[in-house]
């Protein structure tokens, strides 16, 4: 893997919420298997790796493409732990935690996207 998407703090973090949701969701019901914990899973899994693959593409206008499907990755992680929050899937508490987390990775990845997106306009002109 290149070495800067291991450098990048917003790939950090949400290796970090991938692992914890990962944890969180191994207790879940077998009857949940193949549904919502399988598709929580599979969202949050794309946050890093979408990150990683628009790193990979090279150019600024890549990168934010890719860090927007994250950012519509990070809703839908969000939406779909609340949901298993609601269905007493995951405690409040485990919710409210990662929840934090994920609205912080939120703004941060927003900003990211505005950065990248302000370097493809310069590179532009």
């Amino acid at each position: 893997m290149p070495d800067c998407v291991e450098n990048l703090q917003i790939w950090k973090d949400s290796m970090t919420i991938a692992k914890r949701v990962y944890g969180l969701t191994a207790n879940f019901p077998s009857e949940e298997l193949y549904g919502l914990r399988s598709q929580i899973r599979r969202a949050v899994v794309s946050i890093p790796a979408n990150l990683a693959e628009g790193l990979g593409r090279g150019t600024s206008r890549e990168v934010a493409r890719f860090a927007r499907i994250s950012l519509g990755s990070l809703y839908e992680t969000d939406t779909l732990l609340r949901i298993a929050a609601e269905l007493d899937l995951l405690s409040s508490g485990a919710y409210e935690k990662l929840e934090a987390r994920i609205s912080k990775l939120t703004r941060q990845v927003s900003r990211y996207i505005r950065y990248q997106e302000e370097k493809d306009k310069v590179k532009g002109s």
